[in-house]
C-alpha cells in the first residue's frame, strides 16, 4: 500500500497528541516529521509516554528539510502562527491541513473583526477548502489548503445545516449554547483552567463576540442560501476533560413536522459513517462520542413553542479537530475516509 507521508507541525500539544494517536494507527499513512520548538531533540516519550517505542522525535520546525520529505503537512498551531508555515509549505507543493482558525472565514474583514489583526495572506481565504467532509467533500478531493472545522462550529454546523437548507427552520433568532472540555483551551498553564477551577464548576464565557461565532454564522448562511445572518453564541466551559455537547433552538417554519425534519437527516446523513442521528426525542450524550470522529445529533420539534431543538455531542479533540484533518486527509489522498478513524 503507497503510503501518505505526513509532517505535524506543533505535535506537542492536545491536537498533536490526538494526531500522533490516529496517524501511528493509520494504514496508509507514514509521519515524517513531529514539530515543537520547546522539544526539539527530545523523544516523543519524554512527553508524552503513551507513545514510547514509536521511534519519534521532536524536530524545530525547519519547512525546508520537512518538505523535503512529506506529502502533506497538518498544522497544529495557533492561529495567526499557522499562516507563517502554510504558505512556505504550500510554494513546495505540499498539501496543507490547518487546524488553526487562519483559513476558515472567507471574509479578511470578518478576520480582522474578530482577530484583531490583518490576516497575513488574505489571497488564500477564497482558495482554501472548508475542511467540514459532510458539506464539501467533492471540494476536499482537488484542495491544495483545507481549512478545518473548528469544535464548536462543527457541533453547530452539522445538526443545523440539512434543516436550513430545507427549509425547515428560519435563519432568524437561531440560540446555540455549547458546553464544551477544558483540552478545548489547548495544553498550556491558565489560571482559568487549573484544576481547582474548572472542577465542579460549569461557567459561561465569552457570550458576546465569541471567536468561532462568524464562522458559525458563514457556514449557517451558506446552508441557508441567504447573504448572512446572526446568531447567539453561547459557549461554556465543562469539567471534563473532552467533548462538545450544543443545544441548539432554532424557529420552526410553517409545515415543518417531526417526520421531516428525520427526512432531511436521512437526506443528508443517512450515507455518512462519522454522522450518527437518534431516534426523534432523543438527545445526545458526550459519553457516547468519547475520543471518536463521531457526531451525534438528536432532534425534537416542541409544538408549544414552535421551536426545533437539537442537541449535538462530538469529542473536540477528534472531530472537532484532529481526527476531522485526518477525515480530509483521507479524502484528498483518495483513502478510505475512515482510515486510522475507526
Amino acid at each position: 500500500m503507497k503510503k501518505v507521508r505526513v509532517a505535524i507541525f506543533g505535535a506537542s500539544g492536545y491536537a498533536g497528541e490526538e494526531l500522533l494517536r490516529i496517524l501511528l494507527r493509520h494504514p496508509a499513512a507514514e509521519i515524517t516529521a513531529i514539530t515543537s520548538r520547546k522539544n526539539a531533540g527530545e523523544p516523543v516519550e519524554n512527553v508524552f509516554p503513551r507513545f514510547t517505542g514509536s521511534g519519534l522525535k521532536f524536530t524545530a520546525p525547519d519547512v525546508e528539510s520537512i518538505a523535503a520529505g512529506c506529502d502533506a503537512a497538518i498544522l497544529a498551531l495557533p492561529h495567526g502562527l499557522a499562516t507563517e508555515f502554510a504558505l512556505p509549505l504550500l510554494a513546495h507543493g505540499i498539501r496543507v491541513f490547518d487546524i488553526s482558525a487562519d483559513f476558515r472565514l472567507k471574509s479578511a474583514a470578518k478576520y480582522k473583526e474578530y482577530y484583531k489583526a490583518d490576516h497575513p495572506a488574505p489571497e488564500l481565504l477564497a482558495k482554501a477548502v472548508y475542511g467540514l467532509p459532510e458539506r464539501y467533500r467533492e471540494q476536499l478531493r482537488s484542495a491544495d489548503l483545507v481549512a478545518c472545522a473548528g469544535c464548536y462550529p462543527t457541533s453547530s454546523i452539522l445538526p443545523t445545516a440539512p434543516l436550513l437548507a430545507a427549509g425547515l427552520v428560519s435563519p432568524r433568532g437561531i440560540v446555540v449554547a455549547s458546553c464544551s472540555g477544558v483540552t478545548g483551551a489547548g495544553r498550556k498553564v491558565d489560571l482559568p483552567y487549573i484544576f481547582p477551577e474548572c472542577n465542579e464548576s460549569l461557567r459561561a464565557y465569552g457570550v458576546i463576540g465569541h471567536r468561532h461565532l462568524p464562522e458559525i454564522e458563514q457556514e449557517m448562511a451558506f446552508a441557508a442560501g441567504v447573504p448572512e445572518l446572526a446568531i447567539n453564541f453561547i459557549p461554556h466551559l465543562a469539567p471534563m476533560n473532552r467533548g462538545i455537547n450544543s443545544t441548539i433552538v432554532l424557529d420552526a417554519m410553517p409545515g415543518c413536522t417531526l417526520e421531516k425534519l428525520g427526512e432531511a437527516y436521512e437526506a443528508a446523513y443517512g450515507h455518512e459513517q462519522f454522522v450518527r442521528v437518534l431516534p426523534p426525542r432523543r438527545t445526545s450524550d458526550t459519553k457516547y462520542v468519547f475520543m471518536t470522529n463521531t457526531c451525534e445529533i438528536g432532534y425534537n420539534l416542541d409544538a408549544h413553542t414552535g421551536k426545533v431543538i437539537l442537541t449535538s455531542a462530538i469529542d473536540n479533540l477528534t472531530k472537532g479537530a484532529s481526527g476531522q484533518a485526518v477525515q480530509c486527509l483521507n479524502i484528498r489522498f483518495g483513502l478510505d475516509e475512515a482510515a486510522g478513524l475507526l
